[in-house]
């Protein structure tokens, strides 16, 4: 194959969710500091077409931008900003981009729906369950998540940092099987092409080698506007394909870039071997430890072996201390390890409802919550 021959068919040809991270270089004008609102249209409009072009497709936007709309909105032109004055920027600039994609958006009729993340929603199981479960609702609703970090309230120590590594977590999340990021060059090459006229495009890469992390040293270092470089995506597409989720780096500038990359465009697509899914039944199954049992009735292990999720009614008997978000391991009325899989209930809320009809949950527990005990989604047979 060419260097530049590009690959065919494109994995967003095939790709049910994909997510597409924006820096602030593709949201912001440098010269002006203005959105670039055509730009946002394009995309709302590609996106829309790649959704509605086959059943089942959805996708989540990433945008960077808040903290160059807001240091204009409050004056703050000198460089570096102070933790607290980025701060103040993202907390004045987050309205103004939302306001950005509500317009993108509203020609196509989808509505828009912010999500601020910190680290700690998807770095901790607990509120990483949550955080999922709202992105659900909200596609599942026809609404467009546009997700950012919550640089309001996100410190130095505690922060992703730029939103490649946010992009790939969220893909992670979501269950995503394409990661699109956007950025000022075409792909990974051989050198920095601004620098190297001899610089050639990768147009796949199989594996992350030491190499291929030598090539990002430096190219997108010169945006103007955003935090991230080259290596922070190459770190993004590391976390991506561990999640069973193809990369694609691209050049946001491209008229149509959506329409380009699915026709096979010029990219660098990071290959991912696995899906989604079983990647993440690896994990389940080798990552964790469970931390206490849920023993299952004849009828709830027969309904686990077909798929289903586990049901708080099919629940004789709860062992151990645990928080909702830790591993459980499941186990048969015999005693046979059956499964395990992450609980969306405490141990003590787990005895609660144990043999309770799902329905019958909120009169318990005085809350309403989730009708599985452990979902399938979260779920690996033994």
């Amino acid at each position: 194959m060419s260097p530049l021959a590009p690959l065919a068919p494109s994995p967003l040809a095939s790709a049910r969710r994909v997510v597409v991270k924006l820096g602030s270089a593709q949201v912001i004008d440098a010269a002006s500091g203005a959105v670039r609102a055509g730009r946002l249209a394009e995309l709302a409009g590609d996106l829309s077409h790649w959704a509605g072009s086959a059943p089942g497709r959805s996708f989540v936007v990433v945008s960077s931008g808040a903290v160059a709309l807001g240091r204009r909105v409050l004056g703050l032109s000198h460089s570096p900003l102070r933790l607290e004055e980025k701060q103040a920027a993202a907390a004045a600039g987050q309205p103004l981009l939302m306001r950005a994609w509500a317009d993108a958006f509203a020609p196509v009729s989808r509505p828009v729906a912010q999500a601020l993340l910190t680290p700690d929603d998807t770095e901790h199981r607990r509120r990483w369950l949550n955080a999922r479960a709202t992105l659900e609702t909200l596609i599942e609703a026809g609404a467009v998540p546009v997700i950012n970090e919550n640089d309001t309230v996100a410190t130095a120590e505690l922060r992703y940092g730029d939103n490649d590594r946010l992009a790939a977590r969220v893909a992670q999340m979501t269950g995503a099987d394409a990661l699109v990021l956007l950025s000022d060059v075409a792909g990974l090459y051989t050198a920095d092409p601004r620098r190297d006229p001899d610089a050639r495009l990768l147009p796949v890469v199989r594996e992350l080698t030491p190499e291929v992390l030598a090539m990002g040293g430096g190219a997108n270092a010169d945006t103007g506007v955003g935090s991230g470089g080259m290596r922070t995506k190459l770190e993004a597409a590391r976390i991506a394909l561990t999640a069973g989720c193809s990369t694609a780096i691209t050049d946001g500038a491209a008229p149509h870039v959506l329409r380009a990359l699915e026709a096979g465009g010029p990219a660098t697509w990071f290959l991912s071997a696995a899906t989604p899914e079983s990647a993440r039944r690896a994990w389940l199954a080798g990552s964790l430890s469970p931390v206490g049992t849920l023993v299952v009735d004849a009828g709830a292990a027969r309904a686990l072996k077909d798929g289903a999720s586990l049901l708080p009614a099919g629940v004789t008997q709860v062992e151990g201390r645990f928080e909702r978000g830790d591993a459980v391991a499941i186990r048969s009325p015999e005693g046979g390890m059956l499964a395990r899989g992450i609980t969306a209930y405490s141990a003590e809320d787990a005895r609660r409802i144990a043999g309770h009809r799902s329905g019958e949950i909120e009169a318990i527990l005085g809350f309403r919550g989730r009708p599985a005990l452990v979902h399938r989604d979260d779920l690996v047979l033994s």
